[in-house]
């Protein structure tokens, strides 16, 4: 991909906005969607890709392999599906995504992979990635290994009907994340303290943050809105850095390291900084895995 201008197009929809509105008025909901988009163009770029624009609550994004865009898709749904209920509506994004060549023009994309990817969009439910025949021959193997066909459908503007892939980035009640491939499940257990308190577990992920609606909020400077998640797969807990500064890891008896929108499973006894050191900072999370 590449040589004759191809790109992976994505296109991630915000479900449920407009209950939402309904529901909660038109401030609450305008925060919570701008939350979302917020997270959508981090996860973006934290994957290699670039967002293009902003329509209402769609985001439209492009990346430079189909590898890429599934692996960003997947974060989008693990971390949007993080974020808590806004008066009783859980949002969830919608996810469609078309690898082929595109037209670049005024910092905007045109062309037929564009406009397929849109239409997968639209016909994604909440909760789901579709893409297509072509696009699933682009993948790796190990990505190709977690699509399935659903049907073939006719679109608008497609003259023949398209064969629709779903890719597959939740197996309940786990999470497992296509860029880093699924960890067999066995039994596991995650104990976390924040200044002083037990935090309580959670089966799927842990959002950390200075946002307030962070499950874990912490208030150093350094840190960011929604700096990093800690999520379950299988019998393994794996933390995973979202944020400018990074996020610092001690694990007993070993010596401190960063990461930079990289991952990392816990084990034993350690803590977790912020961006800043533990020995700079009031906010570390104290974890042990069993």
């Amino acid at each position: 991909m590449g040589e004759d201008g191809s790109r992976a197009v994505l296109f991630a929809d915000v479900s449920g906005s407009t209950q939402l509105y309904e529901t909660a008025g038109n401030e609450l909901a305008a925060k919570a969607i701008a939350q979302c988009m917020h997270a959508l163009r981090e996860v973006t770029e934290a994957a290699g890709g670039q967002v293009v624009k902003e329509i209402g609550d769609e985001v439209m994004t492009t990346f430079p392999t189909a590898d890429a865009a599934a692996a960003a898709a997947t974060r989008m749904h693990v971390v949007v599906d993080a974020l808590p209920p806004v008066v009783g509506t859980k949002l969830g994004l919608r996810i469609g995504f078309h690898a082929g060549p595109v037209i670049e023009r005024d910092n905007d994309l045109f062309g037929d992979t564009v406009n397929l990817a849109s239409r997968l969009a639209e016909q994604a439910a909440k909760g789901q990635v579709l893409t297509s025949e072509e696009t699933v021959a682009f993948f790796s193997p190990a990505v190709r290994a977690c699509t399935r066909l659903l049907y073939a459908m006719e679109l608008k503007g497609k003259a023949e009907s398209v064969a629709l892939y779903e890719l597959i980035w939740r197996h309940s009640p786990d999470i497992t994340d296509i860029a880093g491939g699924a960890i067999a499940a066995s039994a596991g257990k995650l104990w976390l303290s924040h200044r002083g308190s037990v935090v309580p577990s959670s089966d799927s992920t842990l959002l950390v943050g200075r946002d307030k609606d962070c499950h874990v909020v912490v208030t150093g400077e350094n840190a960011s809105r929604q700096h990093c998640i800690i999520e379950r797969r299988g019998g393994k807990f794996v933390l995973r850095d979202y944020s400018t500064n990074g996020t610092y890891v001690t694990v007993e008896g070993e010596a401190e390291f960063v990461l930079h929108r990289e991952e990392y499973i816990l084990r034993g006894h350690g803590w977790i900084s912020f961006g800043d050191p533990r020995a700079q900072s009031s906010e570390a999370l104290e974890y042990y895995c069993e």
